[in-house]
């Protein structure tokens, strides 16, 4: 036994010990879920400014591949999921939830090798170091960095399929480093300024100015911007709301500060060529939140009309980090204010 398949079985030893009942998801990859209830460690608060805690989970598997989960896009069902992991694999499955509603575990998940334009398949990181990912129409559009690119998918198919595009990225590659490279990519709502374009933004790649690079690659507003950096927030994540106003996910972590994490709202309407656009700061976690790497995130509307958000960890195969899916609600009368 390998010490990462070693480290993978401990945890699921502890999730038993606990209390926790397995949940065997799919044939491929059985999931261990525990129910978080609070995002504040040792504190019932549920409301933070205009979000609403709805729950989460702490997930573990048996398969040492399960884990690195760097992006999450929800099909229109809000249920069934597309997940790229950073060791260059696809991640498909289902959220389940309890009667009350609440995220209780994930089923039918599935690992599959993703394939780069030669159809070659690699494992860990560097050719494939999948790290952001969007739906756009009839295809899957998926960021890397180390060979910083956008590769295009046919969906369906993605998981059998080799790359059969590649985007212009519009961002000098020289502006790039090896491992802070393209972690956001997502596609505005047709009816909003950008009309549909593919959004990118870097983790930590800079421009002149020191904030953050990106750029529209598609649409009437084609063109490079930037996303003010603050302190030592890098983004990870990102995804539109229906009004068309931009999510960041955002996280830190150094030896002073310890791991934190941040989502902040862009107006959409100041998303445009040669822009340097900050956001208003929505949420905001740390060492007392229950938090990890956090690299996920969507954001859709429910069945019942209101905004909800969804956030996963990277536990990067560590036995001291854990993969973390967080549940909010976003308050609808904020969401429309964001854009008037």
């Amino acid at each position: 036994m390998t010490v990462k398949r070693l480290c993978y079985a401990v945890s699921i030893a502890l999730c038993i010990a606990a209390g926790v009942s397995p949940s065997w998801a799919g044939d491929e990859v059985p999931v261990i879920s525990r129910p978080i209830t609070d995002f504040r460690i040792g504190s019932s608060q549920t409301t933070f400014g205009p979000l609403e805690f709805l729950g989460g989970l702490e997930m573990v598997s048996s398969k040492a591949l399960f884990g690195s989960l760097s992006s999450i896009r929800f099909r229109p069902d809000q249920k069934n999921f597309v997940v790229v992991l950073d060791t260059g694999q696809w991640l498909t499955g289902a959220i389940e939830r309890d009667v009350k509603g609440r995220l209780s575990g994930l089923s039918n998940v599935e690992i599959t090798p993703m394939k780069n334009s030669a159809g070659r398949s690699f494992e860990g990181k560097g050719h494939m170091d999948a790290e952001g990912l969007a739906f756009d129409g009839d295809r899957i559009l998926v960021s890397f960095e180390q060979v910083h690119r956008v590769d295009v998918y046919p969906d369906p198919g993605f998981a059998e399929s080799r790359a059969i595009g590649t985007l212009p990225i519009l961002i000098p590659r020289k502006m790039l480093s090896d491992n802070r490279g393209i972690e956001t990519i997502t596609v505005a709502p047709a009816s909003s300024p950008l009309k549909g374009g593919v959004v990118i933004v870097s983790e930590r790649g800079l421009d002149s100015d020191g904030n953050r690079v990106a750029a529209i690659l598609s649409g009437p507003l084609k063109g490079r911007f930037s996303v003010a950096r603050d302190g030592s927030f890098d983004v990870t994540d990102g995804a539109f709301l229906p009004n068309g106003d931009l999510l960041l996910l955002e996280r830190s972590f150094n030896m002073a500060e310890g791991i934190g994490m941040r989502l902040r709202r862009v107006r959409g309407a100041d998303i445009k060529p040669g822009a340097v656009v900050d956001g208003d700061l929505l949420l905001e976690g740390n060492f007392n939140s229950q938090i990890d790497n956090m690299e996920g995130l969507d954001a859709f509307q429910a069945a019942d009309g209101t905004t909800h958000i969804i956030l996963v960890s990277d536990d990067n195969h560590s036995l001291l980090q854990r993969n973390l899916m967080l549940e909010f609600r976003l308050s609808e009368q904020t969401a429309v204010k964001a854009s008037d």
